[in-house]
């Protein structure tokens, strides 16, 4: 995969409103951003409590994950706890929330990409059990807005590596994402 070419906020010009974007529930969603990829994956309870499986490596949305480089994580983050934003120019992240509900935040910093600058927000976890694709250029973060703490299973296609992993803060005036209870 060649590297997309990324715009990074602080050369946009002003003028980007705050919000939260597009809300999306899948990728047949017309607003979704270009390259994300979004589905629903099963769990099983039963009297004991539930079990889901996070991947199968070599199928599925991680299908073209290559085993020797791909990477399994897990962040248990605090109610009210915002992580935001990320950006890799090569690694694609593959997340699963697992528990709690999570307000995850995508921005498309891709100069070259038809949704530059477009702004998503997914909502998942235990009620809305998602696993969702962020292909590189996209930058990512997530708000656990359940009352109890939510915890994300992340895959990468790539071992971690801090060259790769960009930073931008999580209310840049630019991207103007609404961290906010929208009360909608």
């Amino acid at each position: 995969m060649s590297e997309p070419k990324i715009l990074l906020p602080d050369a946009w010009t002003a003028g980007n409103s705050k919000g939260i974007g597009a809300i999306v529930r899948s990728t047949a969603d017309r607003d979704v951003i270009d390259g994300v990829k979004i589905e629903p994956f099963p769990i099983f309870p039963d009297d004991r409590g539930y079990f889901l499986e996070v991947a199968r490596i070599g199928k599925g949305l991680v299908e073209s994950f290559d085993p020797a480089t791909t990477q399994v994580s897990a962040a248990l983050s605090y109610p009210g706890t915002v992580k935001a934003f990320h950006i890799h120019r090569f690694q694609t992240d593959f997340w699963v929330p697992v528990m709690g509900v999570f307000q995850v935040g995508l921005v498309d910093l891709r100069e070259d990409s038809p949704t530059f600058k477009q702004k998503n927000t997914i909502y998942c976890g235990a009620l809305k059990p998602l696993q969702i694709i962020i292909p590189p250029g996209i930058g990512h973060g997530y708000k656990v807005v359940s009352p109890d703490s939510g915890m994300l299973i992340y895959v990468t296609d790539k071992h971690y590596n801090p060259a790769d992993e960009g930073r931008i803060v999580y209310d840049h005036p630019s991207i103007a994402y609404d961290w906010e209870t929208q009360h909608k």
